[in-house]
């Protein structure tokens, strides 16, 4: 369920029960994806990445829900070479912060790039008359979760 032309329907601050419907409504697809990947033998070489640029954070802020939280967050990845069934990285006892083999965004995009046979410190784009990579100067590979 991508389409968020009228609404952020992901984008839920106060709404939780939301993303539970919101799960239950996606379990069963992407479950079918992966399978569907793995029977044909194409799950080696697709990567699947789920997850944002950030989270919510553990606690609720008065009356306007949880808030973004970039600090620590989960997303998932399956086949395209990371390990399968691995668990990286850990949050403080609240959930609030990751404590334990903290990856950054731009050391994400630098392993999908890496995972895809791409050298993230030569991939560029120009604004305004100047050349900008995704993983920025501080990107690096989290060789931890490649298989």
């Amino acid at each position: 369920h991508c389409d968020n032309s009228n609404t952020p329907v992901w984008d839920q601050h106060s709404n939780m029960p939301k993303h539970q419907d919101l799960a239950l409504e996606i379990d069963k697809p992407v479950a079918g994806l992966l399978a569907d990947l793995k029977q044909r033998g194409l799950l080696e070489d697709t990567l699947v990445w789920w997850g944002a640029e950030f989270g919510r954070t553990p606690f609720t802020q008065n009356n306007n829900g949880r808030d973004h939280n970039p600090r620590g967050f989960t997303v998932w990845f399956a086949g395209g070479g990371v390990k399968p069934g691995f668990a990286h990285g850990s949050t403080d006892e609240l959930g609030f912060n990751a404590v334990e083999g903290k990856v950054h965004m731009h050391d994400l995009h630098a392993t999908v790039l890496h995972l895809l046979g791409m050298n993230h410190e030569k991939l560029t784009f120009r604004l305004a008359g100047r050349d900008y990579r995704l993983t920025d100067i501080h990107g690096e590979v989290a060789h931890e979760i490649i298989a």
